[in-house]
């Protein structure tokens, strides 16, 4: 019986990998992005590029694991609800309130520790305290001039 089982999970995890995620990053517009509107200093570009981007931008980038599903399942979903709540490459078609508030969740989400996820962090290293800083900092200086 126990053989019988085992060889029925090894079935359904080869069955689960050919149902893929659509690992397609929509179009990017040149010049619509947070980084050419708000043109922030190299080390917070560099933050956003390492910490958030890769789910929060059209430019995600998909891990080895991602091509593993259930992982995969996992990893489509973080990206896709990531994108729903704010996309800096869609930074310049959002409107001026839609930004304030958007600046304002991107900084409570790093000063609370929920971004970026626990899970993303795992697997891709730690925000140091002085670049959550930074960036809270950097996030709440753009939203006052909003």
């Amino acid at each position: 019986m126990k053989k019988k089982i085992g060889i029925g999970v090894v079935v359904l995890l080869i069955g689960i990998q050919f149902i893929r995620i659509d690992k397609q990053n929509p179009e990017i517009t040149e010049g619509n992005d947070i980084i050419s509107i708000l043109k922030p200093n190299e080390k917070i570009v560099s933050i956003l590029k390492t910490s958030c981007y890769d789910c929060h931008s059209n430019e995600a980038k998909y891990p080895w694991y991602s091509n593993l599903a259930p992982v995969s399942w996992v990893v489509g979903n973080h990206i896709e609800e990531a994108r729903e709540h704010v996309s800096f490459s869609e930074w310049g078609n959002y409107s001026t309130k839609e930004k304030a508030h958007k600046l304002e969740e991107c900084a409570e989400e790093v000063e609370e520790k929920e971004m970026p996820l626990f899970a993303y962090e795992l697997m891709h290293g730690k925000l140091s305290t002085e670049d959550r800083e930074l960036l809270e900092e950097w996030f709440k200086k753009e939203e006052a001039k909003v």
